[in-house]
């Protein structure tokens, strides 16, 4: 009956041991070829799997933020037999590399967070508007990844007088409850988007799109509205300026169509008459302003609209007055007796020598009839 129970027992053992083996199988610990951390240390359980109540143990510094380091498998056994950690499985792993974590803040972004803190504050405009430069120069920065808030501003100072700024920020932390806190110093100045030339231009040049370019300027170097790049094509400038210089809206003008003492072709146009002639301008003009011509033929000086490159137009129809009415029919006229013909020698040298008067135009457009009266009846 003993032996029986201890042979049941014995076959009990030898059953559990391939499952006990496999459960050590499972269990053991395990090297990992890739480790990411954020904390500035590595762990024993950030570089093996199963490691147990070992997983806390400090064994290395972490890596610089945001960087990677490799590490030797012989070297990480022997660190981990140090702290009592054996029986790793390493397989074929030849180095563990290790990376950590962080946030980073570029550049940009910085800038971007010290505009918006300024933004239509202290005689600022827009965050878009506001260049910084930082006193030191401040290139991307690295946080711990654990800074996962925004940028926020607790305290802004500014000067306006020489766009000096002292800004500080805080940031929340999801591993320590006082936020990471930041400061940074420099000048903001407002600027504003304007075109500038890109060589020298005299006056009488038009203004092509290789003269142009556009810029940020500080807003206090451009007094006055800036021009746009698509405002100042084809215009010119009001006097001489050099490369490099803004373009005010005061600055430009519609190109010159005549010039003064130009010879201008005149044209004289009224409804169904078109009438042209040499003339002189008397002084410069662009399209669509009033201009004084001297009549060449007639020596008459006469005011018109400049309607083209060397053309003056002398509107007739502007100054014509209403129609007069027609003869009616029913007027004593004899069937015999026609209408007196109409002058058009003497329209044409009304029109040339001078912009015709309302009364004029009506007169050259209907003659005069007389009508004689009927003798009386007699009784």
């Amino acid at each position: 009956m003993i032996r029986t129970t201890l042979a049941a027992i014995s076959a009990l053992l030898l059953l559990a041991l391939p499952a006990q083996a496999a459960d050590d199988v499972i269990a053991a610990p395990t090297l990992r070829a890739s480790v990411t951390v954020t904390s500035d240390v590595v762990r024993v359980g950030d570089l093996i799997d199963n490691a147990g109540s070992a997983a806390l143990i400090p064994v290395y510094r972490s890596p610089d933020l945001g960087t990677t380091g490799a590490l030797p498998v012989a070297h990480v056994l022997s660190v981990l037999r140090a702290k009592q950690v054996i029986g790793v499985m390493t397989g074929d792993i030849k180095e563990v590399q290790v990376t950590r974590l962080a946030r980073t803040l570029a550049n940009k972004d910085l800038e971007t967070a010290v505009a918006s803190a300024l933004e239509r504050r202290f005689g600022l405009g827009d965050a878009a508007n506001i260049a910084v430069t930082f006193d030191r120069g401040v290139a991307d920065m690295r946080l711990d990844a654990s800074n996962t808030g925004a940028l926020q501003p607790v305290a802004t100072r500014y000067d306006a007088r020489n766009g000096r700024f002292d800004i500080a920020f805080e940031i929340n932390n999801d591993n320590n409850p006082t936020p990471t806190k930041l400061r940074f110093t420099g000048t903001a100045i407002e600027t504003v988007e304007v075109a500038v030339l890109t060589r020298d231009i005299d006056r009488a040049d038009l203004l092509k799109s290789s003269d142009i370019a556009l810029e940020r300027r500080p807003k206090a170097e451009v007094t006055g509205e800036p021009a746009s790049r698509d405002r100042t094509l084809g215009m010119q400038l009001r006097r001489p300026m050099r490369a490099g210089m803004p373009i005010r809206v005061a600055d430009i003008v519609k190109p010159d169509f005549v010039s003064r003492d130009q010879s201008v072709t005149v044209i004289y146009q009224v409804p169904g008459i078109y009438l042209t002639t040499r003339g002189k301008a008397l002084e410069s003009g662009a399209e669509g302003d009033t201009v004084s011509v001297l009549n060449l033929q007639t020596k008459r000086t006469l005011a018109g609209i400049v309607t083209g490159r060397g053309q003056v137009t002398i509107q007739g129809a502007s100054q014509s007055a209403p129609m007069a009415p027609a003869v009616e029919q029913t007027s004593s006229l004899k069937r015999d007796e026609a209408p007196a013909p109409v002058d058009t020698a003497a329209l044409v040298r009304n029109l040339v020598q001078a912009p015709a008067s309302p009364a004029q135009i009506a007169q050259a457009q209907i003659p005069q009839v007389r009508v004689p009266q009927a003798p009386p009846k007699s009784e």
